[in-house]
C-alpha cells in the first residue's frame, strides 16, 4: 500500500497495483482506458460513454450524480477515482469509509495534466502519462488564439438558461481559443442568465454545448432573436469540459471552430 496525495490535499492509501479500480467521471474513465487499464476497470458511471466499447461491457455504478453503493459494493473495488464538481460530496463520504476514493479537482489546463499526472503514478502507468502530457503540451503550444479576441457566451443549459462561468475548465479552454468569457466576472462557476442580460452583454458569439443540455439546430433560432448580430455556434462539449485524454484532440477541434468562425481572418 501507498499513501497518495489527490487534488483535494487529501492523503489517500492506495493499494501499489490497483487493479479492481471504479471511475465517477466520464473524461477520466476515457483517460483510464487510454492509458490502457484495460481489464483493471471494474466499473464506471452510465454517463462514461467512450469508449464505446466500455460503456456496452463494464458495470455501471449509477450516474455521477447518484452512485449506486450496493453496486459498488458487488464490484470491490480498491480504488475509486471521483472529482469534486462532476460527484455528489454525500457520495463521496459514504464511499470514503469503505474504500479508497481519490478525487480531481480540476479548473484548468495545468490542474489537468496535474492530474493525469497523478493517476498515472498511481495507477502504474506513469510512462503512458508522460506521454500523453507531451503530447497533449505540444498540440496546446501549436494552438494560435484568435487575435484580436472575441467575446462570447457558453451555453449548458436551456431552461433556465445557463452559463459557464469564469472559475471553469471551459471558461479557461476558451480564454486558450482567444474567447473572453462575457459572464467571467458573475459570481458562481455555472451562472443562470437572462435573455436580457444576454442581449446586454451582445457577445461577438454565442456558443451552444452538445452536454449537459444537448443543444441541437433547433436551439439556434432562440439565440438569433434575443442576439440578432450574433452568430450562434453548435459545440462539441466534450472539448470544452474533458480534461482527460481527450484534450490531445481538442487543439485540433478548437482550431477548425475558430476557422469556421473566422473564414477570412476577420471578424465574425
Amino acid at each position: 500500500m501507498k499513501q497518495m496525495l489527490d487534488q483535494m490535499r487529501r492523503q489517500v492509501l492506495v493499494p501499489d497495483r490497483p487493479g479492481r479500480i471504479i471511475s465517477l467521471v466520464p473524461s477520466q474513465t476515457e483517460l483510464l482506458h487510454d492509458l490502457g487499464l484495460g481489464d483493471r476497470v471494474v466499473g464506471i458511471t452510465k454517463f462514461c460513454v467512450h469508449p464505446v466499447e466500455w460503456f456496452r461491457s463494464k458495470a455501471r455504478v449509477g450516474g455521477t450524480k447518484k452512485v449506486d453503493i450496493d453496486k459498488v459494493r458487488a464490484l470491490k473495488p480498491d480504488l475509486i477515482i471521483g472529482n469534486k464538481e462532476e460527484n455528489e460530496r454525500t457520495d463521496i463520504e459514504a464511499l470514503k469509509k469503505e474504500f479508497p476514493v481519490w478525487m480531481s479537482d480540476v479548473r484548468d489546463l495545468k490542474d489537468a495534466t496535474d492530474m493525469i499526472t497523478r493517476i498515472g503514478s498511481i495507477t502504474g502507468t506513469e510512462d503512458g502519462a508522460t506521454r500523453m502530457i507531451k503530447h497533449i503540451d505540444q498540440a496546446f503550444n501549436g494552438l494560435k488564439p484568435l487575435s484580436p479576441a472575441l467575446s462570447a457566451a457558453y451555453f449548458i443549459w436551456q431552461d433556465p438558461l445557463m452559463v459557464a462561468g469564469g472559475d471553469t475548465f471551459i471558461n479557461d479552454m476558451m480564454r486558450h481559443c482567444g474567447l473572453v468569457n462575457v459572464f467571467t466576472s458573475r459570481p458562481g462557476r455555472y451562472v443562470e442568465v437572462t435573455a436580457r442580460e444576454l442581449a446586454a452583454a451582445d457577445p461577438d458569439v454565442i456558443l451552444l454545448s452538445s452536454e449537459p443540455f444537448p443543444f441541437a439546430e433547433k436551439h439556434i433560432a432562440q439565440f438569433n432573436m434575443i442576439c440578432p448580430g450574433s452568430p450562434v455556434r453548435l459545440v462539441d462539449g466534450t472539448y470544452f469540459s474533458w480534461y482527460g485524454s481527450r484534450l490531445m484532440h481538442a487543439p485540433s477541434y478548437f482550431r477548425s471552430l475558430l476557422e469556421e468562425m473566422i473564414p477570412s481572418g476577420g471578424h465574425p
